[in-house]
């Protein structure tokens, strides 16, 4: 149990200059945007604003968790420098299931492509009107896809393991979503944005 707790903070911990990254840039754009809502007579709460700024610290976390080379930290690497070359040839596995059974943390590994990806199905449903399942589907199969793309050009590895469950946590969460709705409708719609004579 340690060791999986272990794992999970570094994970956390490797996120963190993404997270931080992505909240500068989204309070860049924070002005702009609130324009462009404004020129729209749209108006968008702060719970909502909150819960989109969240959205981006996790984007921006997963793309420092996702986009990197194994073993790859920015806080470690500002400290004590990067010997290993950044870009480099991956390798491929096109055979489903072919990760889960050379692998001894089994569980933690179906869970932790789920949940990963939980967010990227979940947010915009909630963010945005008219995001159907289907949405969450091709939401969930481009990202990951190019995420595993990528992944081959910096010494990782394209996986369809990774692939097929990373768009099953994007399902997932707009299922989540789906329940969150059925079970508290006002709350769920309290952050999609409005139009202004609504507020």
């Amino acid at each position: 149990m340690t060791r999986y707790v272990w794992m999970t903070w570094r994970y956390l911990v490797n996120m963190l200059p993404g997270v931080l990254a992505a909240l500068a840039l989204y309070g860049c754009l924070y002005p702009w945007r609130r324009r462009r809502l404004k020129l729209s007579g749209l108006s968008s709460s702060r719970r909502r604003e909150a819960v989109l700024a969240l959205f981006w610290m996790f984007c921006g976390g997963m793309a420092m968790l996702t986009l990197t080379p194994w073993g790859f930290s920015l806080i470690t690497v500002l400290r004590w420098g990067w010997a290993e070359p950044f870009f480099q040839v991956g390798d491929v596995n096109l055979i489903p299931f072919q990760t889960f059974a050379s692998e001894g943390v089994l569980l933690y590994t179906l869970l932790g492509n789920i949940i990963m990806f939980l967010p990227f199905g979940f947010f915009p449903a909630l963010l945005w009107r008219r995001y159907t399942w289907k949405r969450a589907l091709v939401t969930g199969l481009c990202v990951t896809g190019f995420i595993e793309c990528w992944q081959l050009l910096v010494g990782r590895a394209f996986d369809i393991d990774d692939l097929m469950l990373n768009t099953l946590g994007a399902l997932c969460g707009f299922w989540l979503w789906l329940l969150l709705k059925r079970a508290a409708p006002h709350l769920a719609e309290g952050f999609q944005v409005v139009e202004k004579s609504v507020i």
